[in-house]
């Protein structure tokens, strides 16, 4: 345990220092994302009722955390075997968990501030009085790690090119076709379907009802959901950055 503790620690210095020249800016990017779906989506709706507010309010953390593990994450991982800096990390004498785990928490720190800007913005233009329960802090981690476990899967389980088209389709598909930011009923039924499958309602679901807590309580279903995902994510990464070259 003191070696994988050890081993995580100076690896997320590395991991820190590797990405110190691009940090600031996916900080600047991601803050500008979410704050801009909160401005920018208000004036496609000409009367904002509350419902709606909350929608937005409460999808664009979500979107942030998708666009750092499913869409920054595979551009960075194809970049990184692109530059040989993913076998070199695979040469270092330390756990394969404890070089994904430093990842993912650097991942994680890029998209916090730009999730607590939207929140405080969303608060101030639409007014809102969140009722927030404490599964809120389960239910963001595991939206970041199911976002990053998949992202970090794909980058690392295809070839570079595709990984960056495949990011792209995510954050397409993501930010338009998605029930985060609107619900689930105003799309076709079969595509509404397909994301009971998919894990960006359960991403939407977790975060929405812990920050405004509905009546009826806190479902428990979108955390199991995002428990597989994040599971799977990680599963798929892990063995990849196992697999001898």
């Amino acid at each position: 345990m003191n070696h994988w503790l050890r081993s995580y620690g100076l690896l997320l210095s590395w991991t820190g220092l590797r990405s110190r020249a691009t940090l600031p800016l996916n900080l600047v990017v991601q803050t500008c994302l979410a704050v801009g779906i909160i401005v920018g989506f208000a004036y496609l709706v000409p009367e904002m009722n509350d419902a709606t507010a909350l929608y937005l309010a409460t999808g664009a953390p979500v979107l942030g955390l998708i666009t750092v593990g499913m869409v920054i994450g595979p551009q960075e991982a194809a970049s990184a075997k692109q530059e040989g800096i993913f076998d070199f990390n695979r040469s270092l004498p330390v756990p394969r968990s404890a070089l994904l785990a430093s990842d993912a928490t650097v991942a994680l720190i890029t998209a916090l501030p730009g999730m607590f800007a939207a929140l405080v913005v969303a608060a101030l233009r639409f007014d809102l009085t969140l009722r927030i329960s404490p599964l809120v802090i389960p239910a963001i981690l595991l939206t970041a790690f199911a976002a990053i476990g998949i992202g970090y899967g794909i980058g690392y389980g295809m070839a570079p090119p595709a990984a960056r088209m495949m990011s792209q389709l995510v954050v397409f598909v993501a930010l338009m076709f998605s029930p985060i930011t609107f619900p689930a009923s105003r799309l076709p039924d079969w595509f509404a379907s397909l994301h009971n499958v998919l894990p960006f309602q359960y991403m939407a679901e977790s975060v929405r009802d812990t920050l405004s807590t509905p009546p009826e309580g806190v479902s428990l279903l979108p955390f199991g959901a995002l428990a597989i995902w994040s599971l799977l994510g990680f599963m798929v990464t892990f063995r990849v950055m196992s697999r001898r070259p």
